[in-house]
C-alpha cells in the first residue's frame, strides 16, 4: 500500500491548507464557532467555490472525488486549521442526498447555495440505529414525524435536513430518510465550537426520501467517523507542533524546556500516539465499502477517542497554564479533541460495537 497523498490529493490539501491560513486564524474562527450561525458564511463561499464541498461526492454524482481518501484527506486539513464550518453534517447529509438520486439537490449543496444536515441520532441513542424511536406516518401526499433528535451537527442554518424515523407496517419496522425544509431547531455552540440542535419533531410535515435505507445511513455515519479521526490527526499533529514550538521557546534555569530529556521523552509519546492513529484512520479508510467497514471504522473511533484525550491532556501539561487560556490556541485544539471522542459515537460505544460485530467478523 502506498502511503503516500497522489498528486491529486497533494494540490487538494495545499490549496484547503493556504486557503485557512489566510482567511480562518483563530480569532476568526472563534467569533465565528460561537455566535450564531455558529460559523462564518463567507468562509463557507470560499469552500465552496474552491471545491471542498464538491469532493464529498463522486463525478457520477455531480460532485469531484467521493472517496473515503478525499474525505480523509480534507479532513486532516481542517482539523490542523481547527475549522469549525459545518462540513461534518454537510458531509452526512450530502452523501445520503447522492445515494438517493437527489441531483437537484447535491449541485445546490456543492455550490454553497443550500447546506444539508442528517439528524440520525437521539437523546437515548448516541451510536446504535436499532435504539431510534422516532416514527412517521403517511398523511396526504406526504409523512408526519415525531419524536426528537438530538446532536444534529450542523443543523442551525442548515435548509436541508435529512431525518432518520421508523416506518411500522404488517412485516415489522424499516428505517426510512426524509427531508425536512428549514425545521424549528434548538440550537446551541458545542463546547469547542460549531453549531448544533435538537429538533422536536411532533407533528412535523416531510417529504420521504426512501422508506428502508438504514445501510445506506450506516454507511454514511462510518463514513463520517472516518472525516472525524483524519480531523483528530490533524488536530493533533497541529497540537503537537505548538507543544513542541512552546518548549524551544520557553526557559528555566537558563536553558529551554525542550532542552530537558523528560520532556523529549513525552514529546516522542506523543508523536508515537498521533502515528497510531494516523494508521488506524488510513486502515479504515481502505476498508470503507469492504465487509470489515464496521469494525474497523469502530476500532479507528476508539482508538482516537482514547489517543486524542490522552495528547491533549499532555499538550496542556507540558504548556502550563497558557495550555488553559482562551487566547492560546492550544486550549481550542485540545477541547476540539477531547469533542471528537463523542461525536458519533464515543470510545465506549464504539468498543460495544466492536463487540456485536465480533461473531461476524470471526465467520468471515
Amino acid at each position: 500500500m502506498d502511503f503516500n497523498l497522489s498528486e491529486d490529493h497533494q494540490l487538494l490539501s495545499g490549496s484547503l491548507r493556504r486557503f485557512l491560513a489566510a482567511n480562518y486564524d483563530i480569532e476568526t474562527r472563534n467569533r465565528a464557532a460561537f455566535t450564531a450561525p455558529f460559523h462564518a458564511p463567507e468562509v463557507w463561499s470560499g469552500l465552496a467555490e474552491l471545491g471542498v464541498i464538491g469532493a464529498f461526492v463522486s463525478e457520477e454524482q455531480g460532485g469531484f472525488g467521493g472517496t473515503a481518501d478525499d474525505v480523509a484527506v480534507i479532513f486532516e486539513e481542517l482539523g490542523q486549521g481547527l475549522c469549525a464550518e459545518p462540513m461534518l453534517g454537510t458531509l452526512l447529509g450530502l452523501r445520503l442526498l447522492a445515494a438517493l438520486g437527489r441531483s437537484d439537490l447535491v449541485g445546490r449543496v456543492i455550490s454553497g447555495e443550500s447546506r444539508a444536515a442528517l439528524a440520525a441520532f437521539e437523546p437515548q441513542a448516541a451510536c446504535d440505529l436499532f435504539c431510534l424511536d422516532a416514527s412517521a406516518r403517511p398523511e396526504g401526499d406526504g409523512w408526519r414525524l415525531s419524536g426528537r433528535k438530538s446532536a444534529v451537527y450542523g443543523a442551525p442554518g442548515a435548509d436541508l435536513v435529512l431525518v432518520a424515523a421508523r416506518i411500522t407496517g404488517a412485516d415489522g419496522s424499516t428505517l426510512g430518510l426524509f427531508l425536512v425544509n428549514q425545521p424549528d431547531l434548538i440550537a446551541a455552540p458545542m463546547i469547542d465550537g460549531g453549531g448544533i440542535a435538537d429538533i422536536v419533531l411532533d407533528g412535523l410535515w416531510a417529504e420521504c426520501l426512501s422508506p428502508d435505507c438504514g445501510g445506506l445511513i450506516e454507511d454514511a455515519l462510518d463514513l463520517g467517523r472516518i472525516a472525524l479521526c483524519a480531523e483528530a490527526v490533524g488536530a493533533m499533529s497541529h497540537l503537537i507542533e505548538i507543544t513542541i514550538d512552546y518548549l524551544r521557546q520557553r526557559k528555566q534555569f537558563g536553558r529551554s524546556l525542550a532542552s530537558f530529556q523528560a520532556l523529549q521523552h513525552r514529546i516522542v509519546d506523543m508523536v508515537v500516539e498521533r502515528e497510531q492513529c494516523r494508521s488506524i484512520t488510513i486502515a479504515a479508510v481502505a476498508a470503507y465499502g469492504t465487509p470489515a467497514q464496521a469494525r474497523t471504522v469502530s476500532m479507528a473511533k476508539n482508538l482516537i477517542g482514547r489517543m486524542g484525550s490522552k495528547i491533549a491532556e499532555e499538550a496542556i501539561q507540558l504548556h502550563g497554564g497558557i495550555g488553559m487560556t482562551w487566547e492560546y490556541p492550544g486550549s481550542h485544539y485540545a477541547k476540539r479533541l477531547v469533542m471528537i471522542d463523542h461525536q458519533l459515537g464515543d470510545r465506549n460505544d464504539h468498543a460495544l460495537r466492536m463487540i456485536r460485530l465480533q461473531p461476524i467478523a470471526e465467520a468471515a
